[in-house]
């Protein structure tokens, strides 16, 4: 079993999820919500997790997570929350469980409303406290088990990312029995936003060694083993790696993000679509890597390495070539993306925070451009 002590404590390796009854008792909660989805119960990876509990079903479950988590399903889980009495949160599931679970707990720990917390506008030092939070990933794909924020679409159409340091779950559990049989377009589109999440880490030009190396590591594990794990969903191997990856680019993301994130959060608040955040990393990539080449020359010598490829290689050529074989939308227009749509989607894709970490400044006019590039 491996401990890792970076952020947080994170227990990683089949089987880890034994030690879930453990851990809540170190941190003296004895009556958590539940916090996941409906796909989560049905695959019925919400009972193994029951399983290990006393308590077992007796447990409040929240299960009515939208793929990408609402201001008012954070209500209507606090809710459930406050009527159990509940004293911290197990987040179970994809990143959107895991983000709703932490917004639970922010609310739970320091109160609302939800907007107050908005770190664009220095939200995050009204944050006293958080209700403890266990994380178990179910997809390797957003990290959020280990990640400093959260990203919910707020009541007013805003796509918000919250970061501070007190977001952090006080323990991720990584079992990657979790993942086993997880469907193809699943695993590649997870994968895909844990392959984003580890180059947008390290082309952020914020300073912190130690996290752009975990970059390359996560990159480098994440390339190899995607295919496999796309290809076969009960190779053990390969979805070991790809956890150890989604992971990895988490930590990473303490440097910050860039351009993909700021256009997928805007693009993933459109209500009538629906877009998975990982399906719109993978598409955007390629239209970002093309925008930031040239700002940073050695590092995009050291991401081809990492993925095994000649230093010179055409990184948003490579990717998308990977999209295909993966078998991932084109582009946005195959998601459903018009460009009568892309007026409204410039604004929020300029004012997020990931905007602030790109190598190169991106202002309305490149945003412009760029969705109309990716589509």
């Amino acid at each position: 079993m491996a401990i890792l002590s970076y952020l947080t404590t994170t227990h990683f390796d089949f089987g880890a999820v034994r030690l879930l009854p453990k851990e809540l008792e170190k941190l003296g909660v004895r009556r958590p919500l539940l916090a996941t989805d409906k796909g989560v119960r049905a695959a019925g990876l919400l009972d193994v997790v029951l399983g290990t509990l006393n308590q077992g079903g007796a447990l409040p479950v929240f299960d009515d997570t939208p793929p990408n988590p609402t201001e008012a399903a954070t209500l209507s889980a606090f809710e459930l929350y406050r009527s159990a009495g509940c004293d911290g949160v197990i987040g179970l599931g994809g990143g959107s469980a895991m983000d709703l679970g932490k917004a639970v707990a922010l609310l739970a720990g320091s109160g609302g409303p939800l907007d107050r917390y908005d770190p664009l506008t220095g939200g995050a030092r009204h944050i006293a406290m958080v209700a403890p939070i266990v994380a178990i990933p179910t997809t390797s794909g957003t990290g959020s088990e280990v990640s400093v924020g959260f990203v919910i679409v707020m009541n007013d159409g805003r796509k918000l990312t919250f970061a501070s340091p007190k977001m952090i779950p006080r323990v991720a559990i990584c079992d990657p029995e979790l993942t086993l049989g997880l469907p193809p377009a699943l695993t590649a589109a997870t994968g895909m936003d844990a392959v984003t999440h580890c180059i947008e880490a390290i082309l952020s030009p914020v300073v912190n060694p130690p996290a752009e190396g975990i970059g390359y590591d996560g990159l480098r594990r994440a390339w190899r083993h995607i295919e496999a794990a796309v290809r076969d969903g009960a190779d053990r191997d390969a979805r070991w790696h790809m956890m150890m990856a989604s992971t990895e680019g988490a930590m990473a993301f303490v440097k910050g993000l860039g351009a993909v994130h700021s256009m997928s959060h805007a693009a993933g608040r459109l209500p009538k679509l629906k877009l998975h955040h990982g399906t719109l990393n993978a598409v955007i990539l390629p239209t970002i890597l093309r925008f930031n080449e040239g700002v940073s020359p050695e590092k995009y010598e050291r991401l081809a390495e990492a993925m095994g490829l000649p230093k010179r290689t055409d990184l948003a050529e490579a990717v998308t070539i990977r999209n295909r074989e993966l078998g991932l939308p084109s582009g946005l227009a195959a998601m459903g993306v018009t460009d009568s749509m892309v007026a409204d989607l410039v604004p929020h894709a300029v004012a997020d925070l990931s905007t602030r970490t790109n190598p190169r400044p991106a202002d309305a006019a490149a945003y412009t451009d760029l969705f109309t590039a990716a589509l």
